[in-house]
């Protein structure tokens, strides 16, 4: 289940202005699905911010362990981005220091994070924990850092590596119990350690097991999450067979197809979004190769992107038809199964 002491803190960052804009955001999405006119009022709730495309293993559904991005791999630039949180902290609730790539291959990520959480905002990330040392583990829980996302396909090294190609388990398990010393000795609740279990045939038998893992190590929430299949239509290795774990139905011909209905409207349109490292505005993390660019915040304020024509009439299209948008199609939301 989840934390309590997690959320709490979460609720503790809310200001009257980061509520004022969230009832703006909302409203304008609820107005938007009524008229079937897209409207917006207020800035991101929450964004995620990419330090790096750049990756330690080569997981084999995921474009930067494929290294099959068509866009440039690269570092965030502190410049863009204190430039990025000076225009939206005041409104912005909820930053996620994610999209692809190993945030700890950014030699600064740190200090990035504490100068977003010395703003107050709730900050996450996503790892692959193959850098967590001593060190690093003592600098994560100094930074003030609230959520950190721990991913963990596997309680043993050969499921581990069924899907995390490259990676030790024992080094995954080791950043953890650094961390978790780390918070005892300097007497904080953050950050919030969550596992994440990607689901998938080969793991799928160890849905237990890593539960009782992560009540072993300290670990303070288990999240067990679908994978998105790129190639799903004849099947993959990867589906599995539980079917309350798979985004995709089995059809009985040797055919799946996604299970959810694709609806024509989208909440993440209106209330989040994905900055690259490089500073292109993109809908949402199904955009993983930037195809659908919103703007760029080297030439434009974060504003003029935000609340411009051609974000308006990528809202508007989306409300019309998330079938004609091609990223859209194999997008499930409610992908994330609490343990």
């Amino acid at each position: 289940m989840p934390n309590f002491t997690d959320g709490f803190n979460f609720l503790s960052k809310l200001t009257p202005l980061r509520v004022l804009n969230a009832a703006q955001v909302a409203g304008s999405y609820i107005l938007s699905r009524i008229t079937r006119k897209a409207k917006h009022s207020g800035y991101p709730i929450s964004i995620s911010l990419e330090p790096t495309t750049s990756c330690n293993l080569r997981c084999p559904e995921c474009p930067s362990g494929l290294r099959s991005f068509t866009r440039p791999t690269g570092m965030l630039q502190e410049g863009l981005f204190k430039q990025t949180i000076d225009q939206l902290h005041r409104r912005l609730l909820y930053l996620i220091f994610y999209f692809q790539g190993e945030p700890y291959l950014h030699k600064n990520f740190l200090e990035l994070v504490k100068y977003a959480s010395d703003r107050g905002i709730y900050t996450a990330t996503s790892t692959n924990a193959h850098f967590l040392d001593d060190d690093m583990a003592r600098k994560t829980v100094a930074s003030g850092l609230d959520r950190l996302i721990v991913s963990i396909d596997g309680t043993t090294q050969e499921t581990y590596t069924a899907y995390r190609i490259g990676g030790k388990l024992d080094k995954v398990l080791d950043g953890v119990r650094h961390v978790v010393k780390w918070k005892q000795k300097l007497k904080t609740k953050t950050p919030h350690i969550m596992f994440q279990f990607l689901v998938v045939r080969p793991n799928e038998h160890q849905l237990e097991d890593v539960k009782k893992l992560a009540k072993e190590l300290g670990v303070d929430e288990v999240v067990f999450k679908t994978a998105q299949i790129y190639d799903y239509e004849q099947g993959s290795p990867l589906i599995p067979t539980i079917d309350y774990y798979s985004r995709y139905k089995n059809n009985g011909n040797g055919s799946y197809s996604i299970k959810n209905k694709l609806l024509n409207h989208c909440w993440r349109m209106w209330h989040s979004c994905v900055i690259t490292w490089d500073g292109l505005v993109v809908p949402c993390c199904f955009d993983k190769d930037a195809e659908y660019r919103q703007g760029d915040l080297k030439l434009s304020s974060f504003k003029e992107v935000w609340r411009g024509a051609k974000y308006n009439q990528f809202r508007q299209a989306l409300l019309r038809s998330r079938a004609e948008i091609e990223m859209c199609k194999n997008c499930t939301e409610g992908t994330k199964v609490w343990a």
